[in-house]
């Protein structure tokens, strides 16, 4: 749409061309275009020759002759009878060159009487040969009749229009001595920049000129030099009227404050595809997915293309672009990269029969049928809903239907406004409201959206339907009425969505992050640089936004626009797009500072249409620039003649070169039109040649695309292979980033720890890094595939190596197929004892992916079997035992392809281990409502035997999605397995017993968990008694656990940063903690443990919320909050008897039957004592009445974890420093009675009060306060 249109050119058009039969070299049959021989000849395509062009080079656009004659007759020659429709079709096209650049062509194809004899004949002959060859086939009864004959007797598709004729007819539907032939020729104009309407009218009075009964009143080469050397390019913010045949033809060109140039009619690709198919292909294409248009009309494929890619302002597609991909360049559809093609379809063949090669990332657009297929998991567009209420308003105010208007023929599309006919037909008494009900009758979209308007408040009276004010004026000003109505739809619509990236995007530049070197470090480095504080900017977003803006911030598109405004310091070097987008944005700035609703999710409606169309009207109402009007050129007498009906070839004597008195070619333009050449290169988004930042910007940017754009030429194997391997060595370069991305982002999370408030972003973060992984692994497998099975490739790899596993598997072989043996089985530390290692299986993670019912895509399963590996630290592994298999991976993939380059597989598999130096949860956090089997191990102490232990244990495990409820445990066994619904990751575990039997008393070491599937051990440390009248006379405890590190044999080094614990601080070193002593601590070091515990809790609520990890493990577990205070209330405790334990339960009981009598005396100091008493004596007697048999530290632990909830912890201490039972129950050196060390304890206690703590169940149970 906007890519630089080349520098040099200040002309209307660079080249007029011809296309067509060539006579001499005769009828040559196209085979790159993979037509069947089995059709009738008239239907086959053969090759196109340019015949000529006009004039033969200029040195700013050097003209491309495969690339023209591939463009212009993608399809190549089409041959047609008298009774074949041959209307002419118009349609555009693109050339992009391989630095980005851009040229425009329009070309008109039609049909001319074929005088040549040869030719003829040679037609014929080739009907007697299919003749024969059909008439064969018929009459052989024996053999079955193959699919083509039965496609014989159908009529042809309606596109044609052509008769039904019985079969013996159609094989003779080429008489040389009763039929007409005719062939297609196309004439076509290349030009800088995109002026369709234009470029259109030029062509159709061109071909009237010739088909016109009356010649026209100049020779066709006057009308021709005038267009390519005397009609300028309007200059920005200028309209230009100049002469074509018949009529004049003007175009415009918005100034650079307006959006920028695009001709097309917006509302064809709203009526072919409706508002809301264009927003899902909108959402895809700024995510950067392979996006396949398919249709049989050239021009909507570049219709759609073309408005998809105007729609993004400011933002650019920034990968391969062939919005016409020719027939013989359907190799490219494999490319591995990011593109938008558009594909013809022959109108026959349905979808099914197209072969693909991967559709695990790709939405394909089937425009003619109205339908568009969707890669999974695609995030919705931010308000969704409000914005296709918005552009559906526009629309029905033009009388374009929001649903699509599927009927929407070649004709009409080309004057949009006329599908609805009675919109705006008053007269006729049509319309009973000014918005159609005959619309709203017809279909039941406008319905439901007329219930949304309702509801949204907007009054549907207001908007009316514009009328058409062309009807009684001449048929010429009705076309120019019509193209003005276009360009005020396009504009409406395309402020609409500019109006979406303006609010969106409205502080963005808070968020880039300038270089702190100069600039020629920052191009050096560019691929390591962070150019945009994406965390910080999406911890401002209304949740909703996240997914769709998460994965957007990850494109190459958005990348390359912040790179555009790091590279600009000031407004003089701002590219076109970028300094409108700005001024757009401080707009909408300023207004945000009277109204704040930036950061909300408040939709805001476009506000600055009015001012758009009136710059567009004020051009067309006063034109600006006329052209000098065409005139007889210097010929001699006799040329210039033409017979009637045949396009001529032009006399190239007059046409090959310019003028050389002519203005325009002394001074490139005239100096009031180049004010700054600068300003208008600008203007239109050039590529500067000389200019070193477009180059950094194209080298900075190639990062995952070292290939831009295919080369339309004919290819040869060598060019295809350069190709394959410039796509090898992209990917490869992508999955260094990535990695590189992923890594960064998950380590510098968790060693900076910097906070961003409280937003539950990175969750969203790592799952958009997580996809794009899975993306790339996708295009990776699916890059010269042999052939193509599901639609993705990599689990087509995966089944056909489950299968070939499992037929190799021998029937007594060791357990199931495709296990590794026991020397690769990793050990677990510490619960290898108690539970055997899982084995490492590429199969059963297969298996564990295939029985989760929830997912029913191959892509899906290939996403999750991804995200399990890296789960587990096995991706690299897994993906080297697949490629290992070297017979099947020969099978399966061409010599070419990624999988079969061995140096660069070595270095991808190895990218991918240094994913083992994090943990990922990507699996369990994802999948949460699959079934997944635990296996639980309960481990006895081994110094007092538990065969005599009589009663009968149970557990309850928890996790931070759910919990399991109470499990009964074999008393032989100890352990059980069982399947519940995934309870993320787990945090604790409620064991107890039931007290039966003779010998109920039980020393527990540990309880042991595993994950089946993930393989994820916990361990949930005990170390004491559960029984009546032994330890503190718990029946059963709740035990906190911790993430188990897996070692590999080859590996004993920790490779793992644990987000899961604390920094292991001091304590450690102090304490060496077994179940029989109790450390004894100094002071000091008990202020420590309480520092540091506290210190946890703010630094864990410091972090995003999706990284947080278990808040029970800093309250309960191994030096927690319940510890540290613990320590506190032990420090100088009297023990009363040698053998009797007092606990610091005991104390508080106390203390509370003091303040209940207390309380009763009323001795009160003053109303806070009373109320701080009150609380304290509630807990107390609520944990008391608890039906639950957990001992005096279980009590203690609850009451700590009741206290920080309820931010009442320092109070107590308060409370408890006061009362005189302490005095009778410790030491004078005890810390609670020192004064000083009380208040700074009660301090730091204090820092818990602005947090928001929320108990797990388990802690709590029973407890109803």
């Amino acid at each position: 749409m906007t890519t630089g249109f080349s520098s040099g050119s200040s002309r209307f058009a660079d080249y007029f061309v011809i296309c067509g039969l060539d006579t001499e070299s005769g009828l040559e049959p196209d085979e790159l275009s993979g037509e069947n021989f089995e059709q009738s000849p008239l239907r086959r395509t053969f090759k196109s020759k340019v015949l000529a062009h006009y004039p033969d080079n200029v040195e700013w656009n050097p003209f491309d002759q495969d690339a023209v004659g591939m463009l212009c007759m993608p399809k190549g020659l089409s041959f047609r009878t008298q009774v074949d429709s041959r209307e002419p079709q118009f349609h555009s096209f693109i050339i992009t060159r391989e630095d980005g650049s851009r040229t425009y062509g329009f070309a008109l194809t039609f049909f001319e009487e074929v005088t040549s004899k040869q030719i003829c004949s040679a037609m014929q002959t080739l009907y007697h040969m299919h003749n024969a060859e059909q008439y064969d086939i018929l009459h052989t009864p024996t053999s079955p009749r193959g699919p083509e004959d039965q496609r014989l007797p159908q009529p042809r598709p309606v596109l044609h229009a052509a008769p039904a004729i019985s079969r013996l007819q159609r094989f003779n539907s080429y008489d040389i001595s009763r039929d007409t032939l005719y062939v297609s020729k196309c004439i076509c104009l290349i030009t800088p920049m995109a002026f369709a309407q234009a470029c259109r009218k030029v062509l159709e009075q061109l071909h009237q000129a010739v088909t016109s009964p009356q010649p026209p009143p100049l020779p066709l080469e006057s009308y021709i030099y005038n267009l390519l050397y005397e009609v300028p390019l309007p200059p920005s913010g200028r309209s230009l009227k100049f002469s074509g045949v018949y009529g004049p033809i003007v175009c415009q060109r918005p100034s650079t404050s307006e959006l920028p140039l695009f001709d097309f009619a917006i509302s064809e690709m709203f009526n072919l595809l409706g508002v809301e198919n264009v927003l899902q292909l909108f959402t895809c294409a700024l995510l950067e997915l392979q996006i396949l248009l398919y249709s049989q009309h050239y021009q909507r494929l570049m219709s759609v293309a073309e408005s998809i890619t105007a729609l993004m302002f400011p933002f650019q597609w920034q990968h391969v672009y062939v919005p016409i991909l020719p027939a013989s360049l359907l190799h490219f559809l494999d490319a591995p990269v990011p593109y938008l093609m558009g594909l013809h379809s022959n109108g026959q063949d349905d979808r099914t029969k197209l072969d693909l090669p991967q559709e695990a990332n790709l939405c394909f657009v089937d425009i003619d049928n109205h339908f568009i297929e969707l890669p999974e998991e695609l995030p919705q567009f931010p308000n969704k809903l409000e914005f296709i209420q918005e552009i559906s308003e526009v629309l029905m105010s033009f009388g374009v239907s929001p649903e699509g208007n599927i009927h929407s023929s070649e004709n009409q599309a080309r004057y949009p406004f006329r599908s609805v006919d009675t919109v705006s037909d008053n007269r006729n008494g049509n319309l009973s409201s000014p918005l159609t009900s005959y619309l709203l009758r017809e279909n039941e979209t406008i319905a439901r959206l007329q219930a949304l308007v309702k509801r949204t408040g907007v009054s549907l009276e207001k908007l009316e339907v514009r009328e058409d004010a062309s009807c009684n004026k001449d048929p010429r000003a009705q076309c120019d009425e019509e193209e003005l109505k276009m360009h005020q739809l396009n504009i409406q619509v395309r402020e609409v969505f500019a109006n979406r990236f303006t609010q969106m995007f409205a502080d963005y530049e808070v968020f880039v992050i300038q270089p702190s070197h100069d600039k020629e470090s920052w191009f050096t480095n560019r691929d390591q640089m962070q150019n945009f504080d994406k965390a910080s900017f999406l911890s401002d977003q209304p949740e909703p936004y996240l997914p769709f803006l998460s994965r957007f911030l990850e494109t190459q598109m958005f990348a390359s626009f912040i790179d555009g405004k790091i590279l600009c310091h000031d407004d003089e070097e701002k590219e076109h797009t970028l300094s409108v987008f700005d001024s757009r944005v401080d707009k909408v700035r300023m207004l945000n500072v009277r109204t704040p609703t930036l950061r909300t999710s408040m939709y805001q409606k476009c506000t600055n249409i009015e001012e758009a169309e009136k710059a567009i009207e004020m051009r067309v109402a006063k034109i600006d620039h006329t052209a000098l009007h065409p005139h007889l050129l210097d010929m001699k007498i006799g040329q210039g003649r033409y017979e009637q009906g045949f396009f001529p070839r032009l006399q190239s004597d007059v046409l090959s070169t310019g003028p050389t008195s002519n203005k325009w070619a002394k001074r490139s333009a005239p100096a009031q039109w180049r004010r700054r050449d600068r300003q208008k290169q600008h203007a239109e988004h050039l590529y500067l040649d000389n200019d070193q930042r477009e180059k950094y910007i194209q080298e900075a940017r190639n990062l995952g695309t070292t290939i831009r754009q295919p080369k339309l030429s004919n290819l040869s194997p060598s060019v295809i292979a350069q190709t394959n391997w410039k796509f090898v060595e992209g990917l490869l370069k992508e999955c260094r980033n990535k990695t590189k991305r992923m890594l960064v982002e998950k380590m510098g999370r968790e060693a900076v720890e910097l906070g961003h408030g409280e937003v539950s972003i990175t969750g969203v973060e790592e799952n958009t890094l997580i996809a794009s992984l899975c993306d790339l692994l996708e295009r990776i497998w699916s890059h010269g595939l042999q052939v193509k099975q599901g639609k993705s490739a990599l689990w087509s790899h995966l089944l056909h190596y489950q299968d070939s596993k499992e037929k190799n598997a021998t029937p007594g072989g060791l357990g199931p197929p495709g296990f590794i043996h026991d020397t690769e089985r990793r050990k677990s530390d510490g619960g290898g004892s108690a539970m055997p290692p899982l084995r490492i299986s590429l199969i059963q993670d297969m298996r564990h992916i295939q029985n989760i019912g929830e997912i029913k895509t191959d892509v899906g399963k290939a996403r999750a079997w991804v995200r399990l590996s890296m789960e587990k630290k096995l991706l690299s592994r897994h993906l080297k035992q697949l490629l290992s298999d070297h017979e099947l991976t020969k099978k399966l993939y061409k010599r070419y392809a990624f999988l079969r380059c061995d140096d660069e597989k070595e270095q991808f598999l190895y990218h991918l281990l240094s994913f083992n130096a994090v943990d990922y949860f990507c699996f369990t956090n994802v999948f949460t409502t699959i079934m997944i089997p635990y296996h639980v191990v309960i481990v006895s102490s081994k110094k007092l035997s538990g065969s005599m232990f009589t009663a009968n244990p149970w557990v309850c495990v928890s996790g931070e999605l759910s919990e399991t409820g109470v499990l009964q445990v074999p008393r032989n066994t100890l352990e059980i397995t069982f399947e519940c619904q995934n309870l993320g990751k787990l945090t604790t575990v409620q064991m107890g017993h039931d007290n039966s039997g003779l010998y109920a008393k039980w020393l527990v070491e540990c309880v042991v968990v595993r994950n089946e599937i993930t393989g994820h051990t916990y361990k949930f440390p005990c170390g004491r008694w559960l029984g009546k009248g032994v330890d503190d006379g718990s029946l059963e405890r709740i035990l906190v656990g911790e993430l188990m590190t897996p070692t590999t044999e080859n590996d004993e080094r920790m490779c793992r940063t644990p987000p899961m614990q604390q920094s292991p601080g001091m304590m450690r070193r102090f304490v060496t903690i077994s179940p029989s002593s109790k450390p004894k601590l100094n002071t000091g070091q008990i202020q420590e443990g309480v520092g540091e515990a506290i210190n946890g809790i703010v630094k864990h609520f410091h972090k995003p919320e999706k990284e947080r990890g278990s808040l029970t493990l800093l309250l309960c577990g191994e030096y927690g909050l319940v510890w540290a205070l613990e320590q506190v209330f032990q420090h100088g405790f009297k023990s009363p008897r040698l053998f009797k334990n007092v606990f610091i339960w005991d104390f508080l009981e106390k203390a509370q039957v003091y303040f209940e009598s207390a309380e009763q005396r009323e001795a009160t100091p003053d109303e806070n004592w009373q109320t701080r008493v009150r609380h304290f004596c509630r807990f107390m007697r609520a944990i008391n009445n608890t039906s639950r048999n957990i001992g005096k530290d279980g009590k203690f632990q609850m009451l700590v974890c009741l206290g920080a909830r309820d931010h009442l912890l320092h109070h107590w201490i308060a409370l408890l420093a006061d009362c005189p039972i302490t005095s009778q129950m410790y030491e004078d050196s005890a810390l609670i009675k020192d004064r000083s060390l009380v208040n700074s304890l009660i301090r730091v206690l204090q820092t818990l009060q602005e947090f928001n703590i929320t108990l797990e169940a388990s802690l709590v149970k029973g407890v109803g306060i």
